[in-house]
């Protein structure tokens, strides 16, 4: 598969998700943790691979903040519990 028609799959794909799951948890950037402790927490919460962990940490890190999971607003407050374990900062939003 073309690296372009993955991109664009995984857009489509997202844009379903946020359609049908209004809801997201975006993690924010802090001093306290380090990378490995934030990866780490995400796949705990979220069951991502280590490859989309690490994407997201580095994406909260460069931008301050990033979404790292879209769903109901009850699995994004479950994802939101599991990040707050080790007193990360997040919070859950409509989309």
């Amino acid at each position: 598969m073309k690296t372009g028609t993955l991109e664009t799959t995984e857009r489509a794909t997202k844009a379903k998700e946020e359609l049908g799951n209004p809801w997201q948890t975006v993690l924010f950037n802090d001093e306290v943790h380090s990378f490995d402790e934030v990866i780490l927490q995400i796949q705990k919460a979220t069951g991502y691979s280590l490859e989309k962990a690490t994407q997201l940490t580095w994406r909260v890190h460069n931008s301050g903040k990033a979404v790292v999971y879209i769903g109901s607003k009850e699995d994004c407050g479950k994802v939101m519990a599991v990040l707050q374990q080790i007193r990360l900062i997040v919070q859950i939003e409509k989309t």
